[in-house]
């Protein structure tokens, strides 16, 4: 019996939620391996299958071929899939389908469903499952129907229409995935409105957190909002208005990102520069072109990331909103974190000071890694491409393609570690540990 119960505390929620979003990337690599995906109708080499099918599955967005020439319509749409169910979770779909076939959902799955969904309760579990799929189904729709009615004038209907259903799905799931060929992304709509604000809206919907919206929805409003979501809107808010503003500040002289444009697309394309390195990936301006103060706001946004529960990645925004408060705490000389006049318990400060440590660890040893793989490249390219791969962002300064073998591997690692979650891969990874009855005297050491 002992036996027994050592066997089955080896698959925790957390265990399974990493081992089933392995399992997604594996299925995806085989079926992009396939002669029946590629345009040309040959077999594409495993390790690129592998690196873009973790990309879609993680919703990052860096890709080693590109997406509108290389894959045909099968292998499009089996990357299509792949950002659905990476962005919203298997055990979302997984709840559907046992929903469907009229299957209970066992106290095993809801645990797990509790970690996929980054809840604090196991209450209303799959009624919120439920509530995710009808949202996104109904968010990706709107945003299709008016992506087309630009689309399909220039593609004609039925390109038109895949088009728009599959950058609506892209975008909401904060992938940033194109079709548009030769690494283009949307560059050359960088002064339509429709596009830049609908893709840009959808990328902002689905990096806020479904338990947000959520929220919104059943108070009516703002002023009755949980502390997480006032903290979400608040932090999301100053990133998306503050950062547009110093985007536009750093490029407005630059010749090669939005000095020539109308003020149009300069206000469209300093906005859109703000929100999509928050894990999304499209661009509409060049990122190789950018000012060195426009990468490196970039990378910080990288870093940062959506939201918790959402489609984003990166260390999330509460995460970096919470260690604010605490700084700010300490500096006041508090023992407490106090956010909205509500004390924040010292677990939630351990926790999100440990998922910003491990996170740049792994940073860190990634781009060091990539230092001695990728011959030539600089240090800022290696390191713009290692927090794109974390945050789950995508976006690059041109140096995907030309990865190594290695490299490629290193980087598909980093966007699984990215998705699944830095702290939830770790304690995967880590053996259980049980409370100890002993406490260790109290002494204390320098710092600062």
């Amino acid at each position: 019996m002992q036996a027994y119960r050592t066997k089955k505390t080896r698959f925790t929620p957390m265990r399974i939620l990493a081992i089933g979003f392995a399992v997604v990337i594996f299925v995806g690599a085989v079926l992009l391996t396939l002669p029946i995906s590629s345009a040309s109708g040959k077999t594409t080499p495993f390790i690129d299958c592998l690196f873009i099918a973790t990309s879609s599955t993680c919703v990052t967005g860096l890709v080693t071929l590109d997406t509108g020439t290389h894959w045909n319509y099968f292998g499009k749409t089996v990357i299509m899939i792949l950002i659905e169910v990476g962005g919203l979770g298997f055990m979302s779909f997984a709840t559907l389908f046992a929903l469907l076939f009229g299957r209970k959902i066992t106290l095993e799955q809801r645990l797990v469903m509790q970690e996929s969904l980054n809840s604090l309760k196991l209450q209303g579990l799959v009624k919120m499952a439920q509530y995710v799929l009808i949202f996104t189904f109904s968010v990706q729709t709107v945003g299709a129907i008016i992506l087309s009615t630009q689309f399909i004038p220039q593609f004609g209907v039925s390109k038109g229409i895949y088009y728009s259903v599959f950058h609506s799905i892209s975008a909401f799931c904060n992938a940033g995935i194109d079709l548009f060929g030769n690494f283009a992304s949307l560059t050359s709509y960088y002064d339509n409105p429709v596009v830049i604000l609908t893709i840009g809206s959808l990328i902002v919907i689905g990096g806020l957190g479904f338990y947000v919206w959520q929220e919104i929805y059943n108070n009516r409003g703002i002023k009755k909002l949980s502390i997480n979501s006032k903290l979400v809107l608040t932090v999301t808010a100053i990133l998306i208005f503050g950062g547009a503003i110093l985007m536009f500040l750093f490029e407005m002289n630059n010749e090669g990102t939005i000095k020539n444009m109308s003020l149009k697309g300069k206000v469209l394309s300093s906005l859109f520069a703000s929100i999509t390195p928050r894990t999304a990936g499209f661009n509409s301006i060049s990122t190789a072109d950018m000012s060195p103060a426009g990468r490196f706001l970039t990378i910080i946004f990288m870093f940062i990331g959506g939201s918790p529960g959402s489609t984003a990645g990166g260390i999330k925004t509460t995460t970096i909103g919470l260690l604010f408060f605490t700084v700010v705490a300490v500096i006041r000389g508090r023992e407490e974190t106090e956010i909205y006049q509500k004390r924040i318990g010292r677990e939630l400060v351990r926790r999100a000071i440990a998922i910003t440590f491990i996170a740049m660890c792994l940073v860190t040893v990634v781009t060091m890694i990539l230092c001695i793989t990728e011959k030539g490249a600089s240090l800022e390219y290696l390191l713009y491409e290692t927090i794109s791969a974390f945050g789950t962002v995508g976006l690059t300064l041109g140096l995907t393609p030309h990865l190594s073998e290695v490299g490629k591997l290193v980087l598909a690692f980093t966007m699984y570690c990215g998705r699944v979650g830095p702290l939830t891969f770790a304690i995967a990874l880590a053996k259980k540990s049980y409370l100890r009855g002993i406490r260790y005297p109290e002494d204390k050491i320098i710092v600062g």
